[in-house]
């Protein structure tokens, strides 16, 4: 039977999921593609347009979209998203201004260090 292209799938599992062209509905782009019309009539003179067909049953409507992403990339995305809002959280804890404080943060250290004024100190010694 395997050389006329038919398979014998009867007491299998894949025999449930077998829709016979009768009662099979071909779907591109949320349109059902009608028998008898020519593709040409669903998307142009394009030669060069690659298709994804759906096949559904008869009456059961448009088949549903697949996901833009996947569940691991779902779940990446979220690991990721949570690590950082959780390093946002600890930075805005450690509000930590001592650095202020610090010779290098002092925005005219470079020029008092030029002109020699550093270590000038004010008051009786």
């Amino acid at each position: 039977m395997e050389f006329e292209d038919q398979e014998d799938l009867s007491g299998t599992q894949a025999s449930l999921q077998v829709i016979t062209e009768v009662e099979c509905q071909l779907w591109w782009a949320a349109k059902e593609m009608q028998r008898g019309k020519k593709l040409h009539e669903y998307i142009g003179k394009n030669d060069k347009t690659k298709l994804v067909v759906k096949i559904q049953k008869k009456g059961q409507g448009a088949p549903a979209r697949e996901p833009l992403i996947t569940d691991e990339q779902q779940k990446q995305m979220m690991m990721h998203y949570y690590r950082r809002q959780e390093e946002l959280k600890k930075l805005e804890e450690a509000d930590d201004d001592t650095y202020l404080d610090s010779e290098w943060s002092d925005r005219q250290a470079l020029k008092k260090k030029f002109q020699g004024l550093t270590n000038i100190k004010w008051g009786p010694r």
